[in-house]
């Protein structure tokens, strides 16, 4: 697939972008680093629910992607709260290979999705702001002070 095939190829070509600089990022972490809490606190995050966070909205991204291609969307509030609630819980106490897995799978299916719709909408554009690439540039400043605090730990 070429960002030329997709009805939003600035956006696509930022997405990609966004992922590979927090795929650099996950890759400098053992798995039982990505298991540790801190990333958050007050709910405890582990890199694991970061990653299981970004999978599960790149997944719902899909699904309104798809009703759009189907005709069968509707244009709705989202309570952003609520969402990032249920989609955590969904994914409470996962090993990080399934989030991993999970996140990944999400992706791709997201942009084939995305692929698919063809014409640019305004609620296409929104879905596709929310779980990618501005959507990662929320978390990778964290996420780089948590990979090097970790890296510390390893060092001390």
């Amino acid at each position: 697939m070429t960002t030329e095939t997709f009805p939003y190829p600035a956006q696509v070509d930022a997405e990609r972008d966004g992922w590979y600089e927090v795929l650099g990022l996950l890759r400098t972490l053992s798995p039982a680093e990505c298991l540790v809490p801190g990333y958050y606190t007050d709910p405890d995050w582990t890199v694991r629910d970061l990653v299981a966070h970004l999978g599960t909205w790149l997944a719902e991204a899909d699904v309104q992607f798809e009703r759009m291609v189907g005709g069968t969307y509707q244009p709705h509030e989202v309570d952003i709260d609520a969402v990032n609630a249920a989609l955590l819980d969904a994914m409470a106490g996962q090993p990080w290979e399934v989030a991993w897995v999970q996140a990944n799978a999400a992706r791709t299916r997201m942009l084939e999705s995305l692929r698919d719709l063809r014409v640019p909408s305004d609620e296409a554009a929104w879905w596709l702001d929310k779980c990618a690439a501005h959507h990662y540039a929320q978390h990778v400043g964290r996420l780089r002070e948590w990979v090097d605090e970790l890296a510390g730990r390893r060092a001390g």
